[in-house]
């Protein structure tokens, strides 16, 4: 169920997002994928991240300039563009075109954090989406990021409003181990 009077991509930050952005390095560079309204591209650059916000929606991408860098850029018909740089972190919510895996893996610095939430297999019980290529299958984010080091997973019913999503936090390996035992300071 939808609450009207919020439109789409202008809900609050994500819970998931507020509660693990700390792990990625302070200032860091973040890709926000599938900005929309720029929920979190807003709320990272409150929190003294440089960020990048891409969509294909040009009027949502409007007036969020102020919060970072922006590109209006169908994801899923182009190339990635993205292919000569790297981020700290990189933030996907509500959003699913498995193509583009690689290359997020890719784009992920040594250290960077990937955090991952979008709907999973069930969701169709309540509303959408509801087509299976944009559901989750249980445990797909732990298969397809099985690299990184996983800091937190979760897959099930969420409340308010009721949807059953996939989340995970993950952290691309260092080559020094004592850096990566600092990055998963889970406390802030």
């Amino acid at each position: 169920m939808s609450h009207p009077s919020i439109q789409h991509g202008q809900e609050a930050p994500s819970v998931w997002v507020q509660q693990y952005a700390h792990l990625i390095p302070s200032g860091g560079h973040v890709l926000d994928l599938a900005c929309g309204y720029g929920r979190h591209m807003k709320w990272l650059s409150s929190q003294s991240y440089k960020v990048t916000g891409v969509d294909k929606d040009a009027n949502a991408l409007q007036g969020l300039s102020n919060y970072g860098h922006t590109l209006c850029h169908d994801l899923e018909n182009y190339a990635w563009p993205f292919t000569n740089q790297s981020f700290d972190g990189i933030v996907v919510t509500h959003y699913l075109w498995r193509p583009l895996w690689p290359s997020i893996l890719l784009s992920l610095k040594m250290g960077g954090v990937l955090i991952y939430e979008t709907f999973s297999a069930g969701n169709e019980a309540f509303g959408k989406p509801s087509r299976p290529d944009f559901l989750l299958q249980n445990g797909e984010l732990l298969m397809v990021f099985k690299d990184l080091h996983v800091v937190a997973y979760e897959n099930g019913l969420l409340a308010e409003p009721q949807r059953v999503v996939q989340r995970i936090v993950a952290i691309t390996p260092t080559p020094h181990p004592h850096q990566t035992i600092q990055a998963f300071n889970l406390s802030r």
